[in-house]
Order: C-alpha cells, then structure tokens, then sequence
C-alpha cells in the first residue's frame, strides 16, 4: 500500500510526500491543486475527517521529493504482462523494456490504422499497410507497394516532353505534361543551351573534315568538289532544320518567360499595396493599444480610490479582515512576506492618519511563538493642525467569530518614542505588542479565531 499514490492508487511516479505523510505522484499532485482551490488530501479525508488539521492542506511548497520510497520501487521485482512475453526485471528498467517488447501492441506510423504486435511490423509494412509508399524512378511520384506493380508497366506508355529531344526525360498524362512545362522553363533553356553547343561543336567538325578532305589518287578533282559540296549542303540542311524547331521552341518559352514576368509584376503590385494596408492596421491597432492602456491605469487608479472609501474609517474604530490565514502564516515562516499592513484609517475626518501591521508568525521577541500586532502612526493631509505627539490609547482585539472569548490589548503612547510624534516619512517606526497571541492558542480548535481560514483585527482608538 504504501507504494500506492493516494489520488490514482497506481504504483508511484516520482513520489512526493506532504506533510501529512501521505505520498502523492508528482503529476497527480500538480493536477491537484490546478483543478482545486485549498485542496484537501483525500486520504486524511478518508481516514478521519473530523481531524482535518492545517498539515491537511495541499500546496507544492509543503510537499518535498521522498527519495526513499522512490528508490524502494525502482528496485522492485516486476515482470511484463503483455501476452506471449516472458521479461522480468526491475521496475527502473521496466520502462526501456516497455519501448522495446515484440509482442506489444503498437499503431502503424504510415498512419493507416492498424495496430500490430511490434514484431509483426515489417511483414505489414511489407504485405498489408496500404500507406507504405514506394518511388517511382520514372515520374517521381510515390504509390502504395500494392499498386507500383501496375503503375509501373503503365508508366511506359505516358507521354513524354516535347523538350525530349534536348535530354528531358519526363513523362506523364497531357495535364501533368503542360504542368512540368510550365514549371521548368528555366531547366529547358539550360538543356537547349547544352544541345546548340554540342551542335556548334558538330558543325566545326564537319567544316575541318570538309576542308581536309582529300580524293583519291584515281578520282578526279572534279568528283572531290562535288563530294565537298554535297556534304556541307546536307550538314547546313540538317542544321536550318533543327535551328528552325529550336527557333519555335525559344518562341513558346519567351512567351511563357513574359507570361510569367506579368504575373510577378501584379503578385508585386498586389503585395505593395497589401504592406500598405497591413501598415495601417498596425499603426491602428498601436494607437488602440495605447488608449486602452491608459484606460486601464485610469480604471486601477479609480478602483484603488473606490476600495480604499469603501474600506477607510474615520471614527478611531477599525475592523480588519485577513483571508487565506494558511497561506499569508506559511509565508510569513518561509520568510515570503514579512509583515501585512492594513488599510489606512482615521481617528476623524480630519484627524491623525494610521494603520495596523501584524506578523502572523511573530516579531522580535514573539518571532516564531507569537503573533505580533502593531500600531503604526502614517504622514496625513492634516498633521499641520493636529497636537503632537500621539497621545490617543489604542486597543487591540482579536476576535472569537463564536463570540466566547476575544483576545484584548491595549496601550498609551510613550509622549518620548519617535513611533508617536509627527511623522516627517511616510510612516513612523510601528509600536505594539509583539507577543500579542502565542500560535498554539491561535490555531487551537476551542476558540474560533481562524474560521474558513479568516481572522478579524480590531482596533479601538479613544478620541476623547
């Protein structure tokens, strides 16, 4: 059991273990607390819920890696349950073996649906995958092994380019035909080009063997001209023939070239003209931006005035309430956060301007055992008119949401301490009771002074 993760009850994957000694899967755990505000561990729930206790609490920060129990189960004896299989090992190896097993089930990778024991899986590629696809060397196009068979005695009788006889090689349907043509304009002019040097070089030949021919001792000069002629009349026939075809040829390609360079001319014209509106847009978009960031800092600033005047006393008495005590006293042992404040209030509508700071797990003298409640005397738009120093009592309490026993302080101001005359910074140096409640007492189940995980402060100042 105790191999078991207490979410999905399967074997352990990189254990965690909370504070409450139950061990969790690490994903199980991150799973946990994205789906559920202040989860609470399901095992403690099972065992006792009436003893629901803070340790109960889930968080990543009071969970820690238990490599003890990880090391337990990476060398636990386990064997492959995939029918035909008769590997066994140890667990940290069961996972390389998981990858590598012949008779497990896999999907086909070619995507065609079938799902084959891995061992099997080149005699289906090979006879019955309909997506195993093969080459064919002659149009480039690729086929299932079942169909190259038929496609390639078919492939012989496809057409061939009219640029065949300058060395293209392509064959194809009329419409694949016309496609590869207009698509290798540039490789046809480079073949043609090949084809008029190697006629050039012919040419010359003829010429020098024209000019050195030499008769016979026993034919006459007159046959050796004629012979000379004729042969040069048939070389330059054959070579006004054939520039006569390429002359066609460079026809068709000029007008595919001028057809091709129209089209670039408008894609050119149109993406100009596409940059200019996308231009617009942005700047557009850039200005909408920048009024709603106003509008937002507008609205925080507004919201930040409506929170502090729903919040502001100004009668000396003030009601503090603090939410999510778990998290703010956990943070305040790690040393996250040091101290809350409280929102500003007034002993009148023009009076002295204060507010409250408590550290949830002490300070001082009460650091770790106490909570610590302070007062704290703020600069205000009315110190001018005011008599210094403070000399107001202040009382603190801490009040029982069962309304049995409230935790009572109270104090007079030092006239001497600087926490107490008019404050020259923003805030005075806070003066109060730092061993104000011990933590036992605090989150001890027969007062209710956290209560859904709330607490109440409350702080009387006498204005008389």
């Amino acid at each position: 059991q105790k191999f078991l993760c207490s979410n999905c009850n399967n074997i352990l994957k990189k254990a965690l273990q909370t504070l409450c000694g139950h061990r969790y899967c690490s994903a199980c755990l991150t799973w946990i607390l994205r789906n559920n505000k202040n989860a609470i561990c399901q095992k403690c729930k099972e065992e006792d819920p009436n003893t629901l206790g803070e340790e109960s609490l889930l968080a990543e920060e009071r969970a820690f890696g238990d490599a003890a129990i990880n090391k337990e189960i990476s060398e636990l004896r386990v064997h492959c349950v995939t029918l035909g299989c008769s590997w066994s090992g140890i667990m940290k190896d069961f996972e390389e073996h998981q990858s590598l097993c012949e008779y497990a089930l896999i999907p086909c990778h070619t995507g065609c649906g079938h799902v084959v024991m891995r061992r099997k899986l080149a005699d289906h590629l090979e006879n019955g995958c309909v997506n195993n696809v093969t080459v064919c060397q002659q149009c480039q196009c690729s086929l299932a092994s079942s169909e190259y068979q038929n496609h390639s005695t078919s492939s012989t009788n496809k057409d061939g380019c009219r640029f065949s006889e300058v060395g293209c090689a392509f064959r194809g349907s009329k419409e694949k035909i016309k496609e590869h043509e207009k698509s290798s304009v540039g490789a046809h002019l480079l073949l043609l080009l090949q084809h008029m040097r190697q006629l050039e070089g012919t040419l010359c030949s003829a010429a020098k063997a024209a000019q050195t021919f030499t008769p016979q001792p026993e034919l006459n000069w007159n046959y050796g001209s004629v012979l000379q002629q004729l042969v040069r009349e048939k070389v330059i026939s054959e070579l006004e023939n054939k520039l006569h075809v390429f002359e066609n040829i460079v026809a068709v390609l000029n007008k595919e070239v001028e057809s091709s360079n129209l089209e670039i001319l408008a894609f050119r014209r149109q993406s100009e003209l596409d940059q200019n509106i996308i231009r617009g847009l942005e700047l557009k978009i850039a200005e909408l931006h920048r009024c709603l960031t106003q509008k937002d800092a507008g609205l925080s600033s507004l919201h930040k005035i409506l929170l502090f005047s729903e919040q502001a006393s100004y009668d000396g008495i003030f009601l503090w309430k603090i939410t999510e005590v778990g998290r703010k006293l956990q943070d305040s042992v790690t040393g996250r956060t040091l101290g809350l404040y409280s929102p500003a209030f007034y002993t009148a509508k023009y009076g002295y301007k204060v507010c409250l700071r408590v550290y949830l797990n002490g300070d001082g003298t009460g650091k770790g055992t106490h909570m610590s409640l302070f007062f704290v005397v703020m600069k205000g738009d009315y110190d001018a008119l005011l008599p210094w120093p403070f000399r107001h009592k202040v009382t603190f309490m801490l009040l029982d949401q069962n309304n049995r026993e409230h935790i009572i302080d109270a104090f007079r101001p030092d006239l001497t301490s600087a926490s107490f005359q008019r404050p020259v910074n923003d805030m005075n140096v806070a003066s109060g009771c730092p061993m104000f409640l011990p933590l036992s007492k605090l989150q001890s189940p027969k007062h209710a002074y956290v209560k859904e995980d709330t607490l109440f402060l409350k702080c009387i100042i006498e204005t008389n």
